[in-house]
């Protein structure tokens, strides 16, 4: 399996942590990378495609802790992927120096609703948008009140052009309740995005590897009967039989 950036992120947060995060679930014993119970490891299935964008993953305080979080999914994924952790006073200067990069353009993902100045939402096809530049997706991971706050309180984000999705399904994120059934989990907004960025294979891989840790992830429930064949694994290798495991 590939390490990524988020599982950087991980490691570094648990050195400088002083107590335990204790998440729904924290009495399963869990793989780090995977956050799936030991026993239904999934990491060396990961998917091992070739993708033309890069993702940038800012992530709220305690997100990078909970076994539920799908940001890492899309780094499992996109294979030039970032992850920082959020600061409203001292920012990454990687990151930083990042959203600067001429190679890259920049696209902050976010409902339009949000968006004061609607000159920043891109109206035009992506691909086209990006001008030959290598299109950098920029998703806020965290609950809904985080995101929220990172958008507003993050002046390095003010003047990027502005992805906005409009989910014409219901989630299928059952692993965390949310207070709006249309809100998406942070991997199921990348589907959508890498969608309209022409990148199918991309897309179409994360939503079956999202598939894959929902039916991993709920096996843990040890209250819930689960369905031990793991028919959304077997489904994902079928599919990618061409991929390096």
């Amino acid at each position: 399996m590939r390490i990524h950036a988020f599982h950087h992120l991980y490691q570094y947060r648990l050195a400088q942590s002083t107590r335990t995060f204790n998440a729904r679930g924290s009495k399963v014993e869990r793989c780090q990378y995977c956050q799936v119970a030991t026993k239904f490891c999934i990491c060396e299935y990961q998917p091992n495609i070739e993708t033309n964008a890069a993702v940038m993953l800012i992530v709220s305080d305690n997100e990078v802790f909970k076994p539920s979080n799908t940001g890492r999914l899309i780094l499992d994924t996109v294979q030039e992927g970032y992850a920082f952790q959020w600061s409203r006073t001292e920012p990454d200067a990687q990151m930083l120096e990042l959203l600067q990069n001429p190679n890259y353009q920049p696209l902050l993902v976010f409902p339009e609703d949000y968006v004061d100045d609607k000159q920043r939402v891109v109206n035009e096809a992506l691909p086209t948008f990006c001008q030959g530049k290598k299109p950098l997706m920029i998703l806020l991971d965290g609950s809904w009140r985080e995101a929220r706050r990172i958008f507003r309180k993050s002046p390095y984000l003010d003047n990027l052009p502005v992805v906005s999705i409009q989910p014409q399904a219901l989630s299928q994120y059952m692993m965390r309740k949310s207070d709006n059934e249309q809100h998406l989990a942070t991997a199921e907004v990348a589907m959508l995005v890498l969608e309209q960025l022409g990148e199918i294979q991309a897309s179409k891989t994360l939503d079956s590897w999202f598939r894959v840790f929902r039916e991993s992830y709920m096996m843990s429930k040890t209250r819930l009967k689960v369905d031990l064949s793991r028919p959304e694994l077997n489904r994902f290798l079928v599919e990618n039989t061409h991929s390096d495991h």
